[in-house]
């Protein structure tokens, strides 16, 4: 996985998030492992929402790490170095396993989901989300349809065809898991001003790695076409929508 994820640190990725997380239905007290953890924002949504025994949270970036161990949840959850494709738990360790935004960053998706099921019991669940990179759900898709438009490089995570809802049911019946269901998640993202939008998309991890390389005429023509492209209401507020796609399977008993 990258150092460069998009990460879970929005108001909009926590309403989506809460979505996901009340879709799975999972009850209260179970032993979790968050795969690809990062920051640690989407294991401290997990333990207010679901109240675990227990979390175990895996990534691969140390600073992503540090990050997490000074949030509240590190109260209770144990964040660890590790790999998403060799998660270093045994067999059976764990209730439930997830992947939040993570899955297109995993070099093999197979091989990922085949390590939740693995350190899962059976009866266990495994589930994840991602931005619907190819069907337009992206939270930056604004700014990318312009990008392409003028013939700019637009970066996709490197494995994104797992974005897609028909891969990702596709991986998770071939992982063995069973009672596969899958969902759109879809939720409005809202800022005060086009300036707003503007400096946070900027400043997310996806942009940066662009925006240097970009000419300084060639940001100013593409900010001026995705203000137009997402006129302000009365107020001055800009609103758009932004979708995942999301998968849960148990593991057979």
């Amino acid at each position: 996985m990258a150092e460069t994820q998009i990460r879970f640190d929005d108001g909009l990725s926590y309403e989506r998030g809460s979505i996901f997380l009340d879709w799975l239905a999972a009850p209260l007290g179970l032993k979790w492992i968050d795969a690809g953890c990062g920051t640690g924002a989407f294991t401290e949504l997990l333990i207010e929402r679901c109240a675990p025994a227990l979390v175990n949270g895996i990534d691969p970036t140390e600073a992503q790490l540090n990050f997490a161990r000074k949030r509240l949840a590190a109260r209770q959850a144990k964040f660890d170095l590790g790999d998403a494709m060799a998660l270093p738990f045994p067999a059976d360790e764990f209730d439930a396993a997830i992947m939040a935004l993570v899955i297109f960053f995993v070099p093999d998706p197979a091989k990922g989901v085949a390590e939740m099921a693995r350190v899962v019991r059976p009866g266990g669940m495994v589930a994840a989300y991602a931005w619907d990179i190819f069907g337009g759900g992206f939270t930056l898709e604004p700014i990318r349809i312009e990008m392409r438009a003028m013939g700019l490089t637009v970066v996709n995570p490197p494995t994104s065809e797992a974005s897609r809802v028909e891969v990702l049911r596709d991986l998770w019946i071939r992982a063995g898991l069973s009672e596969v269901e899958t969902r759109e998640i879809t939720v409005h993202r809202t800022f005060p001003d086009f300036e707003d939008f503007w400096t946070t998309s900027l400043s997310s991890p996806n942009m940066r790695s662009v925006i240097p390389a970009t000419a300084p005429n060639d940001i100013e023509l593409l900010k001026a076409r995705v203000r137009a492209r997402l006129p302000a209401d009365a107020t001055g507020r800009i609103t758009y929508s932004a979708r995942a796609n999301a998968v849960k399977g148990r593991v057979p008993k």
